[in-house]
């Protein structure tokens, strides 16, 4: 069975209480990874509602990252952070985190994987495999062909993202993925 990670989304749970009761069920189910993904939560918010994921009881013992704000997860004690492809280079960041602070990039082609594994990822998310389920995107689907060829070309983890779900995990566990990623995939 792939890793499974979670991106958090409080407004399609229903606000930061319903979020932490969501949180709070795949922590005790035993999910990979999960992801604070908040934009437009102010800093200080923010901090706060990484402490209160931190402080759930966590018996499997669940990577919290920080979408973007590595100053944040260094603050609040989260096992690391989420970039997007034109953040800075995880290179950057390797010089100040300690050497098990996880640092994910998403990319969207062979070549930002390539390029996010040389400086430093610890993992990469791909896609969109499929059409989203959650959001918007602006990128067309990339399919499983690209999937694969992704998983092939780097070394560190792949988790596949977009329109990924329960009935589509072994084709993307098929093209070599180490995990798949989602909002919609873990929404209950």
């Amino acid at each position: 069975m792939p890793r499974r990670y979670y991106i958090t989304d409080r407004k399609s749970a229903g606000g930061i209480d319903a979020l932490l009761q969501r949180i709070a069920r795949h922590l005790a189910g035993g999910i990979d990874m999960i992801q604070i993904r908040e934009k437009d939560l102010p800093a200080r918010e923010l901090a706060a509602l990484v402490r209160r994921v931190l402080n759930l009881p966590n018996p499997w013992n669940t990577r919290i990252l920080v979408n973007e704000r590595a100053d944040i997860a260094l603050a609040t004690g989260a096992h690391g952070v989420h970039l997007p492809s034109d953040a800075i280079p995880a290179a950057r960041l390797r010089a100040v985190v300690p050497p098990d602070f996880l640092i994910g990039v998403s990319t969207h082609t062979l070549e930002e994987a390539i390029g996010a594994e040389r400086s430093g990822a610890s993992f990469i998310v791909f896609g969109p495999v499929f059409a989203p389920i959650s959001k918007l995107s602006d990128l067309p689907p990339r399919g499983l062909g690209e999937l694969a060829r992704v998983c092939s070309g780097v070394r560190i983890p792949v988790f596949a993202l977009g329109g990924i779900t329960v009935e589509n995990t072994n084709l993307c566990e098929n093209a070599g993925v180490a995990g798949v990623a989602g909002i919609s995939l873990f929404s209950k």
